[in-house]
C-alpha cells in the first residue's frame, strides 16, 4: 500500500525535473510513512511513498525487471500473488524479491495489458515501457484504489490524490462549475471527471496507454455480468457457495507482515468479516469501533457485543460535535472534493485509533451494494408496484394534484420526509425522479433552479447524465438494475471515501466483500432470495447464521450513523448560517442568499429537514477555501471551529 505520483511528457525531448517530482510526492507523505522512491529518466517520473505491508525488507519502489526496462509504481494489494509465481517463474522470468509488485511487473512482460485480467486484488498501477516508449495505467475492477489525472496534450501528470497534480507548478485549481449541478444532487460526481477543472478520474475497470506524441487510449477491461441463473438454483445452494468465497476472500485478505484488525460497527457486514476472520485466524483479532455521546446514533454496545462473542481485543473512541467540527476542513484537504457523507469524519478517527496498533484493518464495505442491503432496493420494487396500480386507475391531474398538496401541506419535517419516499410524490415516468431525487438528490432539478443565480444555473451542467449512463447501461430485473447502477456510481465514491480517510491515518483499508469473483457470483443471485419484505442481505445473513449472534444478524440496520440532526440545533446552526451568508460566500455567485436563508429558517423552524443540505452547501464552501482558494485548513472555521487542536 503506498501513493503513487508521476509526470510524462508527449516530447522525448522534454525533461522531468527531480525536484517538482519529489514536491508532487510530499503532498501524499500520509499515504506512505515508511519509504519513499523516484524514477526520473528523460521525459519520464514516477515516484511513491510506501506503507510497508508485504516483503517489508525488500519491496522498495519505483520497482524494475531484470532488464530495467519496465518500470512501475504501484498502490495496493494483489491476494493471488503467491499463487501467480510459479507459473511466471516457469515462463523464465527471475524474481528478485517476493513483493507483488514484483508479479504485476512480469505478468505485463508476458501479457501486456491483459496483465491486468489476471491480477486478484485491489490496484492503482503505473508502468514505464522503455521498449515501446508507452505509459501504462490501470485500476481495479471496482475502484478500491483511486487514480487521477490532468492531460493537455502535451504532459500527463497523475496521482492516487488530486492534492499532488495540483503542486505541480503552474497549475492553479480551478472550480469545474460545469460539475455544480451533480454535486448538489448526489455530493459526488459519477463520470471521469472532477469538481476541478482539467483533472481526470480513471475509472474502476479501465486501462489508459499513453505512446509517446499521441493520445491517450482509455479501454475497459471488466465490467459486472449481472445475468441472473436461467435455472435457479435453491436457496441453500446460494447461501453455501456465497459463504464459500466469502471465507476464500476474508482468507486472502488477510495476507500482511505487519499488524492487522478489524472495523467493527456492530452492523452485519462487519461483524460477518470480523467473525470470519477470527474462525480462520484461529486467534484473537483487534476490533475498532466508534461511536458519539449520543447514544441514540451510537452503534457501539452492538459492537462490544460482537467484540465479546468472538473474543476480540477490542477498542473505541467517542466524537464529540467539537472534534467533528474542527476536524472537517483538514479532513476535506484529505479527500480533495468535498465530503459526501458525515460519516466520513467518524471513518477518520476510528482508523486514527487503530493505526496506534495496526497497519491494516478489514471493513465490511461493498455487501448493500452487491447483496441488496438497503432499504431503498426494497421500497423501490414496492414503489414500482405501487406506482403502475396508482397510474393506472388515477388521472394524471390528479396525481398532481395530490403530489402538490402533499409538497406544501405544513406536515411537519418528519411525515413529510417518509410521504416524499412514496410513488404519491414520485414521478414513475421520470427515473431521476423516481431513484435518484428519492434516495440520493439534496437538490432536485426543481429545488436548483430555486437555490441557483442564473450565472451558475446556466453552466452548472446536467445532475443525472452520470448515474443515468451507469443506469442505461444496465440490463436484466429492476434488482439487479438497481444493483449494477449503484455499484457504478454511488459505490465508486463510498470507496474513495474509505480509501482517503483510512489513508490520512497512515492505515490500510480492505474490503473482502469486493473480492470480484464475489460479486460476480452475487450477480448470479436471484431477486427472491436477497429480499424478504423491506429487508435485504438474505443470503449473507443466512450465510453466518453460525457465527454470530441473532440479535445481530436480524437487527434493524442503522448505516454508520452521525447525530447531525442533534449538532444542528442551537447556536452550531447560526454559525454556519453566518458562513454561508457572509460576503466571501455570496460573492462566488453560486447561490441566492435568500434561499439559502429561507432553507435554514425552515430547518430551525422544524417544517422541513434541510439538514442533508446544509450539509451540501457547508461542504462545498469549506472545499472551495481549502482547496480553490487555498486557504490553510487552520484558518477555515466551519460554524466558527478551528482545526488544530484535533488533527496536529
Amino acid at each position: 500500500m503506498c501513493g503513487i505520483c508521476g509526470i510524462f511528457f508527449s516530447d522525448r525531448d522534454w525533461r522531468v525535473k527531480a525536484d517538482v517530482l519529489a514536491g508532487m510526492n510530499r503532498q501524499i507523505v500520509h499515504r506512505g510513512p515508511d519509504d519513499e522512491g523516484f524514477f526520473v529518466e528523460e521525459n519520464v517520473g514516477l515516484a511513491m511513498r510506501r506503507l510497508s505491508i508485504i516483503d517489508v525488507k525488500t519491496g522498495h519502489q519505483p520497482l524494475t525487471n531484470e532488464n530495467r526496462d519496465i518500470w512501475i509504481v504501484y498502490n495496493g494489494e494483489i491476494y493471488n500473488h503467491a499463487d501467480l509465481r510459479p507459473g511466471l517463474e516457469a515462463k523464465g522470468h527471475q524474481y528478485r524479491s517476493r513483493s507483488d509488485t514484483e508479479t504485476i511487473v512480469h505478468l505485463y512482460e508476458e501479457y501486456g495489458c491483459d496483465c491486468v485480467k489476471h491480477l486478484h486484488g485491489m490496484f492503482a498501477f503505473v508502468i514505464w515501457d522503455r521498449r515501446k516508449r508507452v505509459l501504462f495505467a490501470a485500476r481495479d475492477r471496482l475502484g478500491i484504489k483511486p487514480f487521477y489525472y490532468r492531460w493537455d496534450g502535451k504532459s500527463f501528470l497523475f496521482g492516487s490524490e488530486i492534492k499532488t497534480i495540483l503542486a505541480y507548478p503552474g497549475i492553479e485549481p480551478e472550480f469545474n462549475r460545469a460539475t455544480l449541478a451533480e454535486y448538489l444532487a448526489f455530493g459526488y460526481i459519477t463520470a471521469p471527471e472532477t469538481m476541478f477543472a482539467g483533472i481526470c478520474k480513471l475509472m474502476p475497470g479501465h486501462t489508459l496507454e499513453l505512446v509517446e506524441g499521441g493520445e491517450p487510449r482509455i479501454e475497459r477491461y471488466w465490467d459486472l455480468v449481472t445475468q441472473v441463473d436461467e435455472i435457479p438454483r435453491s436457496r441453500d445452494y446460494y447461501v453455501s457457495r456465497y459463504r464459500e468465497l466469502l471465507e476464500g476472500a476474508v482468507s486472502s485478505h488477510l495476507m500482511s507482515e505487519v499488524p492487522l484488525g478489524m472495523f467493527l460497527s456492530g452492523g452485519l457486514d462487519s461483524s460477518a468479516v470480523a467473525a470470519l476472520a477470527t474462525k480462520i485466524r484461529g486467534d484473537r483479532i483487534k476490533t475498532f469501533a466508534v461511536g458519539y455521546g449520543e447514544e441514540q446514533f451510537s452503534e457501539l454496545h452492538y459492537a462490544r457485543e460482537v467484540a465479546a462473542h468472538i473474543n476480540s481485543d477490542h477498542h473505541e473512541v467517542r466524537l464529540s460535535r467539537e472534534e467533528f467540527f474542527q476536524s472537517l476542513p483538514r479532513l476535506i484537504w484529505h479527500e480533495d472534493e468535498p465530503i459526501v457523507w458525515p460519516s466520513s469524519v467518524s471513518l477518520y478517527f476510528v482508523a486514527r485509533l487503530a493505526r496506534e496498533q495496526v497497519t491494516v484493518v478489514l471493513t465490511g464495505e461493498g455487501s448493500d451494494e452487491t447483496l441488496a442491503g438497503y432499504t431503498r432496493y426494497a421500497l423501490t420494487l414496492l414503489n414500482a408496484r405501487m406506482d403502475g396500480a396508482y397510474r393506472a386507475v388515477t388521472p394524471r391531474a390528479l396525481r398532481e394534484l395530490v403530489r402538490k398538496a402533499i409538497q406544501s401541506t405544513p406536515l411537519g419535517a418528519k411525515l413529510h420526509r417518509k410521504l416524499e419516499h412514496t410513488f404519491l410524490v414520485r414521478e414513475g415516468n421520470s427515473w431521476p425522479s423516481f431513484y435518484h431525487d428519492n434516495f440520493f438528490s439534496a437538490f432536485s432539478v426543481a429545488e436548483q433552479k430555486n437555490l441557483l443565480t442564473l450565472e451558475a444555473l446556466a453552466v452548472s451542467g446536467d445532475p443525472y447524465a452520470g448515474s443515468m449512463a451507469a443506469w442505461e447501461h444496465s440490463h436484466g430485473d429492476l434488482l439487479h438494475r438497481l444493483l449494477y447502477a449503484d455499484i457504478n456510481s454511488y459505490l465508486i465514491e463510498l470507496l474513495m471515501k474509505q480509501d482517503q480517510m483510512s489513508m490520512a491515518a497512515s492505515i490500510e483499508s480492505r474490503v473482502p466483500f469486493l473480492d470480484h469473483e464475489l460479486v460476480e457470483f452475487t450477480a448470479r443471485i436471484p431477486e427472491q432470495f436477497s429480499i424478504e419484505g423491506l429487508g435485504g442481505k438474505f443470503i449473507l445473513k443466512r450465510a453466518v447464521e453460525d457465527l454470530l449472534p441473532r440479535s445481530i444478524v436480524y437487527r434493524k440496520k442503522m448505516g454508520f450513523p452521525t447525530p447531525w440532526e442533534c449538532w444542528l440545533a442551537g447556536p452550531q446552526l447560526d454559525d454556519l448560517e453566518r458562513m454561508l451568508l457572509e460576503p466571501r460566500s455570496t460573492e462566488r455567485g453560486l447561490f441566492r442568499p435568500e434561499q439559502v436563508q429561507r432553507l435554514f429558517n425552515e430547518h430551525r423552524a422544524s417544517k422541513r429537514d434541510h439538514g442533508n443540505r446544509i450539509w451540501r452547501l457547508l461542504n462545498l464552501e469549506t472545499w472551495l477555501r481549502v482547496m480553490i482558494d487555498r486557504e490553510p485548513v487552520e484558518a477555515v472555521s466551519p460554524g466558527g471551529a478551528r482545526t488544530a487542536a484535533v488533527l496536529s
